[in-house]
């Protein structure tokens, strides 16, 4: 558990109430997956919202009570589980035009056994079909609750100044953005993404599973390790187009491209126990699109390390990735825990490589010792020449002629 940090508002209901789509409201952008489907969340995903110069952790869950067809109901019950463990205040959305169900007055005794601040959120009030709900919501005995639409967008202004109101002076101010790192860990489905979130932030964050799509939403996790502080987005693991089945799947893989545009650093997992196939060199070509800092990790060595050295499974790797020469490459075991430090500090390094600014001159010189050492083709009887340089940007650097 994390100790001090920003207060932890957790965001909890029985299936298809809409608390996705209160999150997404809350937080003012699309984080969480919405789909009439039930049981598209199924970890905690979580948002750092600023409001003004206070700071709190919004954490939205799974369904309680969800009957899940891949049979993860066990495993998203235990992410709710520890997410109202860690809770800081508790928003208790119900369907106010279905009023309140026999789960609800479950979840409604499960939630006053914590001893915690809850605010009963009656949702998808539009119409004169909710106002019977709404009534029925103040016999669940957290006080008045308040009404809203997260669809339309209507009373979560209010709600949000509830919040900060109850919250107080226990919110803290915003970490200034450059001290934080944020890692996109990709990589193709059941490389081992959600087993390496976890034993970074050593807790179980996400949800691991053998069944392939587990992770749906990309889970933004905040954490720290060696005096540094990180974000750790794990995505969907990338999959054949023609493997995209439903609506959902098609947003998580959306959204692992999204990662990959946020991150400061982007660790490219392969499976050590699997050949680089197709999505891997797609997922490098992307990174290298994107110009991001990125690390080759090689997850599970510790099932492949008697089949082949550090030394012969890197050249198999610059061989087959022949596009990333300059990507640093780890090898890890994230199941032993096996060389997870080194790796954190060698993104924090290239984190630190990509934020440095070198003065205008400095970079001429070095523009004008690499025109002289290969200098352009003539052409047209006429040889290419850069007069002028400067840096215009950094994370990553960027120049221009």
């Amino acid at each position: 558990m994390r100790v001090g940090g920003p207060p932890r508002v957790v965001v909890v209901g029985r299936p298809n109430v809409g608390k996705s789509t209160l999150f997404n409201a809350l937080a003012g952008r699309r984080v969480s997956i919405e789909d009439p489907m039930a049981g598209v969340t199924r970890d905690r995903v979580s948002f750092m919202l600023g409001i003004g110069d206070r700071e709190l952790e919004l954490v939205d869950t799974g369904g309680i009570g969800l009957v899940d067809e891949t049979a993860l109901a066990e495993e998203v019950d235990e992410q709710i589980a520890f997410a109202l463990a860690v809770a800081d205040h508790i928003l208790f959305v119900i369907d106010a035009k279905e009023g309140v169900t026999g789960w609800d007055k479950q979840i409604a005794a499960r939630l006053r056994k914590l001893k915690l601040p809850v605010i009963v959120v009656a949702n998808k009030n539009e119409g004169r079909a909710a106002i019977a709900g709404i009534g029925e919501a103040h016999g669940l005995g957290f006080g008045e609750p308040v009404a809203v639409s997260a669809r339309e967008r209507m009373g979560t202004a209010a709600l949000l100044d509830m919040l900060v109101e109850r919250i107080g002076e226990a919110a803290v101010a915003p970490q200034v953005p450059s001290d934080v790192v944020a890692l996109a860990i990709v990589g193709r489905v059941n490389v081992g993404k959600s087993t390496l979130v976890n034993a970074l932030v050593g807790e179980p964050r996400v949800i691991v599973s053998d069944i392939p799509g587990t992770t749906r939403d990309a889970v933004d996790v905040g954490f720290s390790a060696e005096g540094r502080r990180f974000i750790a987005i794990d995505t969907a693991g990338l999959r054949k187009e023609k493997s995209v089945t439903d609506s959902v799947e098609f947003y998580s893989q959306s959204r692992t491209i999204r990662a990959l545009r946020r991150a400061d650093v982007v660790l490219l997992l392969i499976d050590a126990t699997a050949e680089v196939g197709r999505i891997d060199k797609q997922l490098a070509g992307q990174v290298q699109e994107l110009s991001v800092p990125a690390v080759i990790v090689v997850t599970k060595w510790d099932l492949a390390r008697e089949r082949a050295g550090t030394a012969e499974y890197e050249s198999y790797i610059r061989k087959t990735l022949s596009g990333m020469p300059w990507a640093p490459i780890a090898f890890i075991s994230a199941l032993e825990g096996e060389n997870l430090l080194p790796l954190l500090a060698l993104a924090a390094q290239l984190h630190d490589q990509a934020g440095v600014r070198v003065t205008t001159g400095e970079l001429n010189r070095v523009l004008k010792r690499a025109w002289e050492k290969r200098t352009p083709k003539v052409k047209g009887g006429r040889v290419g020449r850069i007069y002028y340089g400067s840096q215009v940007a950094a994370h990553p650097p960027t120049i221009e002629p």
